[in-house]
């Protein structure tokens, strides 16, 4: 079990933005000691780093919250996640074709500006 300075060591975070995540229902809350300290376990970790792969992917935290409805056995949050992956995918082409365009245009940009 780790208090939340030493969880927010092990996974790169700021304490606040695990109080964050817990506000935001990312994370579940945690048990406390008799003095109220917070106490994470080792699967709190490995929630708290899925969510920043996922932030690194592009995923907003109402994103994340959805797809974690998933894990978490959710049944309203699982609703509409064929609805909900259809559009991200949609997005992430979107912005595929929008990175290949400006990588075929560079060259040429990098010419023009050279000239």
């Amino acid at each position: 079990m780790y208090r939340i300075s030493e969880l927010a060591k092990r996974c790169g975070v700021n304490k606040e933005t695990i109080r964050y995540y817990e506000k935001r229902q990312l994370l579940p809350l945690p048990t406390r000691t008799e003095a109220g300290y917070r106490l994470y376990s080792d699967a709190d970790a490995k929630r708290i780093q899925f969510i920043k792969r996922l932030q690194q992917l592009g995923f907003s935290l109402t994103e994340i919250h959805q797809l974690l409805g998933i894990v978490d056995q959710d049944k309203e949050r699982r609703a509409n996640m064929y609805e909900f992956v259809s559009k991200k995918s949609g997005r992430s082409a979107k912005a595929n074709q929008r990175l290949t365009a400006s990588r075929m245009y560079a060259p040429r940009l990098k010419k023009a500006v050279s000239r």
